[in-house]
């Protein structure tokens, strides 16, 4: 059986830098936590925590009596609230702000766009760590924010200025469709395209594959945004999609008959557990 990797795949840009924070942060020696888990990657949540970076709830579970060294804390890929941030602060703990690039980005953009008098609409989901940093960062500029996971969610009685911003790792074609739908109601929104490029370049490499396999593979945590995304579009061309964490979940039935499986990785994965899923499937 041939296997495939997709031309973009697996870990991006934010991701390796906010692992390599971690890193530093853990070879300094110093204690160290992370709000929540730094990336959507249940496996290597685990390692860091085994070598000295455990993610915690919450500020109010880190214990430090304020002497001797402050405990360092790693803002995760995703983002915080700036009340988070600021209470962080407050409390003394060093901050090591490991948010991605392309999160900070679309931050700013919403609440700018609150700043300018606009209703922000997130397009994204409810309860998502960089959803929710994006709608606070939004009201703490005064603005209305609303959480549209597409055109059906969107509330009633709209009026301009209506701002958009998107969850980094939501589709192009959701987004475009949220947009669409405001203009047909009669609205100008403010649009501002805030999906990353590593999201839709792994979203078009992947859609390319799995036209062109018996099998797709998808590797990632499953609380991870962006690999549920790649799974969706996979499977819109090849019904025989998984979506894995690991080499371990593979069944060698769900391959007969396959002379090619494609491989893809969630922006959160890195190369040694996609190497791992690659590994297996060229002994079948």
């Amino acid at each position: 059986m041939e296997v495939i990797r997709a031309k973009r795949a697996g870990a991006c840009y934010g991701v390796q830098r906010a692992l390599d924070v971690a890193d530093e942060v853990i070879a300094g020696g110093s204690r160290a936590f992370t709000l929540g888990p730094l990336i959507h990657n249940p496996q290597v949540v685990a390692d860091l925590a085994e070598r000295g970076a455990a993610a915690v709830k919450d500020v109010e579970a880190i214990a430090w009596n304020g002497e001797g060294e402050a405990p360092s804390v790693v803002i995760r890929s995703h983002g915080v609230t700036p009340e988070v941030l600021s209470d962080v602060e407050e409390r003394g703990f060093a901050v090591v702000d490991a948010t991605c690039p392309h999160v900070s980005r679309a931050q700013h953009a919403a609440a700018e766009l609150a700043a300018e008098g606009c209703r922000v609409l997130v397009v994204g989901e409810e309860g998502h760590p960089e959803v929710e940093g994006l709608t606070a960062w939004a009201r703490q500029a005064g603005g209305k924010v609303d959480v549209v996971a597409d055109p059906a969610d969107i509330p009633e009685g709209l009026y301009d200025p209506i701002g958009v911003v998107a969850q980094t790792t939501q589709r192009r074609e959701n987004l475009q469709a949220v947009v669409a739908a405001l203009r047909e109601a009669g609205l100008d929104p403010l649009v501002r395209d805030t999906i990353c490029s590593a999201t839709r370049q792994r979203q078009e490499a992947a859609a390319e594959l799995a036209a062109n396999v018996g099998a797709m593979v998808v590797i990632g945590g499953r609380n991870s945004s962006n690999t549920t995304r790649l799974a969706e579009v996979c499977a819109l061309t090849c019904p025989r999609t998984f979506h894995i964490e690991s080499a371990d979940e593979l069944d060698p039935a769900a391959f007969k008959g396959c002379a090619r499986v494609g491989v893809t990785a969630g922006a959160s994965t890195p190369e040694n557990q996609i190497a791992a899923v690659e590994a297996f499937l060229k002994t079948l």
